[in-house]
C-alpha cells in the first residue's frame, strides 16, 4: 500500500515513515500543506495521513481541495486537536477517518488497513494465479492451499508483481513502489527480496512463477508458474 504522510512535526513524520515502512507500506512524506497537496495530486496513493495544523495550507483545506479534484484517495486526519467539532469538520471536508494525538501506532496501522479495505485498494483484493493465491487486504499468501509466511517487504514486492502479472517490471519500478520514493535504495535489495520469494513460493512447490526478464526486471507468471 502506498501512503503519503503530511506532517509538519519532523520527528513524528520520520518515525511514521520508518514504522510504516517496516510494516510493508511504501511511504512518502511532506511537511506542509501545499507540498502535501502537490504530491497527492501528482502521484497515486492509497491513503493520505493528513495532519490538520499544517503551515501553508491546513489539513482541512488540503482535504477539501483533493475532493474538489475528484480524488477518492483514503484520508485519515491526524491532529493534536480533540473534540467533536474538529472531528465533524474533518469528516465534513471529506476525510474518511480521524485519529487524535497522542495515538497508538498499532491502532494507526489497523485503521490504515481498514480504511484501504473500505475504499477498495487499486489492487484486486484477492489475486489467483494458478494455485498461488495472494490476498492484498489480509496480506496473506498461499500456494496449493498451504500458507506461505512472508515478511512485510516480501509481501509488498509479491503484491506489486501480482498487480502486473505476466508483465516485466523493472527493479527501479519495484523500488519506487515498495520502498520510499526518496530513499537511495540499492537495486540489489530487490534481488535479495526476489530470491527470498523464490525460496518460499516456488522452490518448495516445484514452481517457477517468479521469472527474471533479462535487461527488463522480473515477471510473475500469470498462471502461477
Amino acid at each position: 500500500m502506498r501512503v503519503l504522510v503530511v506532517e509538519d512535526e519532523r520527528r513524528l513524520a520520520l518515525a511514521l515513515r520508518h514504522g510504516l515502512s517496516a510494516e510493508g507500506f511504501s511511504v512518502d512524506v511532506a511537511h506542509d500543506g501545499l507540498s502535501g497537496l502537490a504530491k497527492a495530486t501528482e502521484r497515486a496513493y492509497d491513503v493520505v495521513v493528513l495532519d490538520i495544523m499544517l503551515p501553508g495550507l491546513n489539513g482541512y483545506r488540503v482535504c477539501q481541495r483533493l475532493r474538489a479534484t475528484g480524488s477518492d484517495v483514503g484520508i485519515l486526519m491526524l491532529t493534536a486537536k480533540d473534540g467533536e467539532w474538529d472531528e465533524a469538520e474533518a469528516l465534513d471536508t471529506g476525510a474518511d477517518d480521524y485519529l487524535s494525538k497522542p495515538f497508538s501506532f498499532v491502532v494507526l496501522v489497523a485503521r490504515l488497513r481498514a480504511l484501504a479495505r473500505r475504499i477498495g485498494s487499486r489492487a484486486p483484493r484477492r489475486t489467483v494465479l494458478g494455485d498461488l493465491v495472494i490476498d492484498s487486504a489480509a496480506r496473506t499468501c498461499a500456494r496449493g492451499g498451504v500458507s506461505v509466511p512472508l515478511t512485510p517487504r516480501e509481501f509488498a514486492v509479491l503484491d506489486h508483481l501480482a498487480r502486473r502479472a505476466g508483465e516485466a517490471v523493472s527493479k527501479r519500478e519495484i523500488l519506487d513502489e515498495v520502498w520510499d520514493s526518496g530513499a537511495d535504495s540499492d537495486p540489489n535489495t530487490v534481488e535479495v527480496h526476489v530470491s527470498a520469494l523464490r525460496r518460499k513460493i516456488d522452490t518448495p512447490f516445484g514452481r517457477a512463477a517468479v521469472q527474471t526478464v533479462r535487461g527488463a526486471g522480473y515477471r510473475l507468471a500469470a498462471d502461477g508458474g
